[in-house]
């Protein structure tokens, strides 16, 4: 590694996350060279989950506030996105769609926080739930405008000129609408994690730990509780809008059939399979609910079981999955990982250094003969 590069490594928290995500776009882009459309999309899959779980690690892992709205607060982001969308003729940029999607569910976001603020523990939990239920109702009181139970229909444009002509002169090849879709979800995943890496590093971080570990010693420190847990549910929400974007532009529908209370439960599994307080757990969980029951599936039905059997067969292996994490690794795959790395750290640093041996002074050698060296008279005697 060149000298800047190790300066910058070791010097700058904002640089070695911007290092890292720009690493981790690299191996996506040449990883969506070599899958078919299905792959990708599974891949957008996982950076939606991905994005969605690192805001609720912020909230649940940092700031310890319980929520099972998140699915709601995606569900916002992604009728912002199909609002914004509604033909293939509409011109508005991408990326303006998903900072607004960002804005309106940050909006939202900001006013649950306020309300809820003073709630703690099952309390929140139930507040929260209560949000996760009535938004899905929400699409459906307004159908005429947010399509009923039906939904609205995402129109993706096609896929940029700048882009085809970078792919093509980067691998030969012609990227597809999936293969833009799933490099854009992954793109903003790397946003958004160089974002919240940086922030629970940070003073604001600190804070956030602070009121998860002890409510009444932050308060004597100096930290408001109260805004330090509106902060947290704030961008916590921030990354909830981005991910639904990022649902709707994958799926291509933005319906109440796809927000209900499962997937605000499949986000906080996942940040408790891979760790509470850990993006990269978030990550790891989110990996595991997109590509473990697709994989348990197809090896049910190559074992010879019909399509239902394999189906049911998927959510008995992921609880089993989830009910072994919690027993042999309590702090989750990354949490228990990082715990055995600072283990192993410690027994290295502690082990004893191994001792040369010496080339003068050991008794038995030609360097060394075993004559005593103090002095005696001429009887044999010690003087």
């Amino acid at each position: 590694m060149p000298a800047k590069l190790q300066r910058l490594w070791r010097d700058s928290v904002l640089g070695r996350h911007v290092l890292v995500a720009l690493v981790g776009l690299l191996v996506v882009l040449l990883l969506l060279e070599t899958v078919n459309d299905f792959r990708a999309i599974q891949l957008s899959s996982m950076a939606y989950l991905g994005i969605a779980a690192g805001g609720l690690t912020i909230l649940t892992g940092l700031n310890g506030q319980i929520s099972l709205g998140h699915g709601a607060l995606m569900a916002i982001g992604a009728y912002t996105a199909a609002l914004m969308l509604p033909d293939r003729d509409a011109s508005t940029p991408l990326p303006l769609v998903v900072l607004v999607s960002v804005l309106v569910t940050l909006a939202v976001g900001t006013a649950v926080g306020a309300a809820a603020a003073r709630l703690h523990g099952p309390y929140l939990a139930g507040a929260t739930l209560a949000l996760a239920v009535a938004v899905p109702g929400i699409a459906l009181y307004f159908g005429e405008t947010l399509g009923g139970e039906q939904g609205l229909r995402v129109s993706m444009p096609d896929v940029p000129v700048w882009a085809l002509d970078a792919e093509y002169l980067l691998t030969g090849t012609e990227m597809t609408r999936s293969g833009w879709v799933a490099l854009m979800a992954w793109t903003t995943l790397a946003v958004t994690y160089v974002l919240l890496a940086n922030l629970s590093r940070g003073r604001v971080g600190r804070r956030w730990r602070a009121v998860r570990d002890g409510e009444v010693s932050a308060e004597l420190a100096g930290v408001r509780l109260g805004r330090s847990r509106v902060s947290a549910f704030m961008v916590s929400a921030a990354a909830a809008g981005a991910a639904g974007a990022m649902l709707a532009f994958t799926v291509r529908l933005a319906a109440p059939s796809g927000f209900t209370l499962t997937l605000s439960l499949t986000l906080l599994t996942a940040v408790v399979l891979g760790g509470l307080g850990s993006l990269g757990g978030a990550l790891v969980g989110a990996a595991l609910l997109t590509f473990l029951p697709p994989f348990v599936t197809s090896v049910g039905s190559d074992a010879g079981l019909s399509d239902l059997r394999a189906a049911e067969l998927a959510p008995l292996v992921y609880g089993l999955v989830m009910i072994a994490v919690i027993l042999l690794a309590p702090a989750g795959i990354a949490g228990s990982f990082r715990a055995w790395r600072i283990r192993r750290q410690a027994r290295v640093a502690l082990a004893p250094a191994p001792v040369a041996a010496s080339t003068t002074g050991t008794t038995g050698t030609p360097d060394s003969p075993t004559r005593s060296t103090v002095p005696t008279s001429s009887k044999g005697t010690p003087t």
